[in-house]
């Protein structure tokens, strides 16, 4: 059951758009490997607005994370 969760929006820069999504690409990876994250979203919202959600079961997942 997931009882925490994060939200965290980015904003690129002008011209910043590729090494935000590059860095996000790059998360996922990483985030597999991680057991307490149970679910993990990267998100273009806009021209140069970015999003990621994660969620955990528990607030130890979260902080491991």
């Amino acid at each position: 059951m997931v009882k925490v969760a994060l939200y965290v929006q980015l904003d690129a820069k002008p011209g910043k758009e590729a090494a935000v999504e590059d860095f996000l690409l790059g998360g996922l990876p990483v985030v597999e490997q991680e057991p307490g994250t149970t679910t993990w979203f990267a998100l273009r919202l806009g021209p140069r607005r970015y999003a990621i959600f994660d969620a955990f079961p528990d607030e130890a997942g979260r902080q491991a994370h």
